[in-house]
């Protein structure tokens, strides 16, 4: 596999920090450029984050200390010509990120999104790559649309459906038809920790501004298909969730109850989940886990704290399975946030991409 240079735009937030951890040592990524906003820009890495390093398992490495911060909108241009592609993980509004990212992926440099600007594009794949990899197709309509040869935009899903949506895909032979899933979400899917947010030590907040529509919306796209150049969203299943925001650090868990068309036995839902595999385990991707699905046979796991760095972060935890008074089965379940529902899940995809030629 070749060596690709690789930029990260929002290269001082939380994310763009586990960017830079997850790509320091990465056997096909190279990091080229860091760049952030203008009041970053123009100071060496570490002056620009100073004390706002929040991953605290792993110190900023001595390879980005004194790399010099682009600014992520004026150097646009000098950025797209020395990178073959880049991350995007920036902090502005809506509109603003949408046109900056459209902006790069005019200037024939392809972006992978953490943000959430573009999930509603019809021709903006959002992947999953254990799960809808094929949703990559739509790159090319995109391509004519925008006019470019290179250039494109693909996003990562939200963080906290990363949890439970990978644990119902293997489950659609069966008709999953109804969907209550109640999210625990981590800190850290806010950008902060506890020095940052100690409102947050002893407390639970039950409202995450937008999260539940997106949740209820973004799993439609996933599994969606592309036709006619665009995806066509799912009419199902019908989901409906509620999100808490709980004090933990990271990993983002899930409570979820479902009902099929048709219901299958216990043992039918473990051997699936056992058995399930993706492209990126097929090619062996370097961010891959081995196991996508890990089912924890033990009353009290997953665990937040045991589990969620379980195959670096990127595995799926699913615990509990029982039937349900309501509905036909309910279950537990644990993601990494920043790692599988954000940074590592979106490297995954630039691998993905890459194996199969889109960059």
């Amino acid at each position: 596999m070749k060596s690709y240079n690789v930029g990260i735009i929002g290269a001082t937030g939380m994310v763009g920090q586990r960017f830079i951890t997850l790509l320091e040592k990465h056997p096909w990524f190279n990091i080229k450029i860091l760049a952030a906003s203008s009041r970053s820009a123009g100071r060496s890495y570490e002056e620009a984050v100073g004390s706002r390093w929040r991953i605290a398992s792993f110190p900023m490495p001595e390879s980005v200390k004194k790399m010099i911060v682009y600014d992520a909108v004026k150097d646009m241009e000098k950025i797209a010509s020395q990178v073959d592609f880049v991350f995007c993980a920036v902090d502005m509004k809506k509109e603003e990120i949408r046109a900056l990212e459209e902006a790069y992926a005019k200037a024939e440099c392809p972006v992978i999104s953490n943000n959430s600007a573009h999930r509603s594009t019809p021709d903006v794949p959002m992947i999953i790559p254990e799960i809808n990899p094929e949703h990559a197709e739509v790159i090319e309509s995109q391509r004519k649309r925008l006019g470019t040869k290179k250039g494109f935009i693909a996003v990562k899903s939200n963080c906290s459906l990363q949890s439970y949506v990978p644990a119902l895909f293997p489950l659609n032979e069966f008709g999953v038809k109804n969907v209550l899933a109640c999210t625990y979400q981590a800190i850290s899917g806010a950008g902060k920790n506890f020095e940052s947010w100690p409102e947050m030590v002893d407390n639970m907040i039950p409202y995450i501004g937008g999260e539940e529509e997106k949740s209820e919306k973004e799993p439609l796209k996933i599994w969606g298909k592309v036709k006619n150049g665009v995806i066509e969203n799912s009419a199902s299943p019908a989901i409906t969730t509620q999100c808490l925001r709980v004090p933990v650090t990271d990993g983002h868990f899930a409570a979820v109850f479902v009902k099929f068309d048709n219901k299958p036995a216990k043992e039918q839902i473990l051997e699936k989940w056992k058995s399930f595999r993706g492209v990126p385990q097929d090619l062996e991707l370097p961010s891959a886990p081995r196991q996508f699905i890990h089912y924890f046979e033990e009353d009290d796991r997953p665990q937040t704290k045991l589990d969620r760095d379980n195959e670096g972060g990127m595995a799926i935890n699913v615990g509990r399975l029982r039937e349900d008074s309501q509905y036909d089965y309910k279950f537990v379940c644990l993601s990494h946030n920043t790692l599988r529902g954000a940074a590592g899940g979106a490297v995954l995809m630039a691998e993905l991409l890459c194996a199969k030629g889109y960059i």
